[in-house]
């Protein structure tokens, strides 16, 4: 009898230099069923054009996590065709604001990190809870960010010298909303965890400032995805090493 396959949604794939994209590369060639999602669908299915294996095993939809509509329209996609979840990747994010301090931010930068960042993973998570519950090993994944921390040895609030202020503020509550949801879904014997998948060149030129590859980045994201039943939930990991933030 042929194995089924892990169903695994992942939000924010719409450049080719992200993380998004290296990750359903990895995760296709491991045979997982991958659905990648864009606010573009066209973005996402020139995407899928270049990383769809011999067994079809990329599907691209359109998913704008601001959006309860668009949130509401995919869950239904995926509970229509595969009936169920089995890991959900929050990688969908943005709003860096470099070098700006607290008092000199604009507000409605902060509100759009808040409703990307926080809002959106909330509002996704909620929609794909009952497709979850249907997964035999269901599991969370929210990519964070060093920034979200007080302590993280490079980009932690107490240490890093240029303030990522909105962005920092907003990963810090997603921190917190994995610890809270973990807790609900415990029952659920849904695992839910935060990432912070390091310094990675996403964008050209970063190379040259330290950051590592996107293929570098993407086991960790891939550990968390595929954790035993006894493993740990509501907490934050970079690189399968537990972080204190």
């Amino acid at each position: 009898m042929e194995q089924k396959k892990t169903i695994v949604l992942i939000t924010g794939v719409g450049r080719e230099e992200g993380i998004g994209f290296g990750l359903a590369k990895a995760m296709a060639a491991k045979n997982f069923e991958v659905i990648i999602t864009a606010r573009s669908l066209h973005d996402a299915e020139e995407l899928s054009k270049k990383i769809s294996t011999s067994n079809d095993g990329v599907v691209a939809e359109a998913l704008d996590i601001t959006q309860e509509e668009s949130v509401k329209n995919i869950s239904e996609f995926i509970a229509s065709r595969y009936g169920r979840l089995d890991v959900l990747i929050n990688n969908a994010g943005g709003h860096l604001d470099y070098m700006i301090q607290p008092l000199d931010t604009d507000f409605e930068t902060t509100k759009q990190a808040f409703e990307t960042n926080l809002f959106g993973t909330w509002r996704v998570i909620k929609h794909m809870h009952p497709l979850l519950k249907k997964s035999e090993h269901p599991r969370v994944v929210n990519i964070s960010s060093g920034a979200g921390s007080f302590t993280h040895q490079v980009f932690g609030m107490a240490v890093h010298p240029a303030l990522l202020t909105s962005y920092g503020l907003s990963k810090l509550a997603l921190n917190g909303l994995t610890v809270q949801i973990a807790r609900q879904l415990k029952a659920d014997k849904i695992l839910v965890n935060a990432l912070n998948p390091g310094f990675v060149a996403t964008a050209e030129g970063m190379e040259n400032m330290g950051a590592r590859s996107v293929a570098d980045s993407v086991d960790g994201i891939i550990w968390a995805a595929t954790l035993p039943d006894d493993g740990p939930t509501g907490q934050f990991f970079e690189d399968g090493k537990l972080l204190n933030w």
